[in-house]
């Protein structure tokens, strides 16, 4: 629901054909990225170690209370940031993404007990030149993107109602379907968001905590996007351990 966020925040900006960037622009884009590969930092040592922790392992796993209390605080620290970015200061909503980079982390450990060190580090190399070449597409193409965000979004929606019945139907057939689809929607919502956040950006004429909170909001959006595509090419890809 964030992307839905995302798109209110940029639809009154023109387009940038007709608009000047200001001199602030490269340092909030920095910024992006930044806070966004410092929130990457965070929840892989944090998996790293809770993997390498069967204590904490334990609490997590094979504790509902506690599984499902890191499930419903990740939905309300993302919505929180996006939903109520004019309403925090500067500090909560980053201290809220550090918040939110950690127990994704601590969510994310199981992936080093199911698959192989290897493969994960492959992978997580496969993504990072996707997101990498989607992202340059994305922030220098012309073409307006915004009509493909939009069926991206459906098709989005579609595929988390796919996978919520596949829990109950346990269908391998149906769980290669939505790992294929989710990397399809990931990749395009990677050029999608960079456009997006450029152009949130690109007139902000001071790199005052508003623009700060808008860089924020950038960096939490590709840092989901990055995320989502590694775990859906890691079912994809990822060689399971024996």
């Amino acid at each position: 629901m964030e992307y839905r966020e995302f798109d209110r925040m940029v639809n009154e900006v023109r387009d940038e054909r007709d608009l000047t960037p200001s001199i602030t622009f490269p340092a909030l884009m920095q910024k992006v990225y930044t806070w966004m590969a410092f929130a990457m930092i965070i929840t892989g040592v944090t998996a790293y170690g809770v993997a390498n922790s069967p204590s904490l392992l334990g609490m997590i796993y094979t504790n509902p209370v506690v599984l499902w209390g890191l499930i419903i605080v990740e939905f309300a620290l993302v919505f929180g940031i996006t939903g109520m970015i004019n309403r925090l200061s500067l500090t909560t909503a980053t201290l809220m993404f550090v918040a939110y980079s950690v127990i994704n982390g601590a969510m994310l450990s199981s992936i080093f007990l199911v698959y192989t060190m290897n493969s994960i580090g492959q992978v997580f190399f496969i993504t990072s030149a996707t997101f990498g070449v989607m992202a340059f597409i994305g922030y220098t193409t012309k073409t307006d993107l915004t009509s493909m965000g939009k069926i991206l979004f459906m098709a989005l929606i579609g595929m988390i109602i796919a996978t919520v019945v596949n829990i109950f139907v346990g269908s391998t057939g149906l769980q290669t379907v939505t790992s294929y689809l989710g990397v399809l929607i990931f990749v395009g919502l990677t050029a999608y968001d960079s456009q997006k956040i450029k152009h949130m950006l690109y007139e902000q004429e001071v790199a005052d905590e508003g623009a700060q909170k808008l860089a924020l909001i950038g960096a939490l959006t590709l840092y989901l996007d990055f995320i989502n595509l590694f775990l859906y090419l890691l079912r994809i890809m990822g060689s399971r351990r024996d």
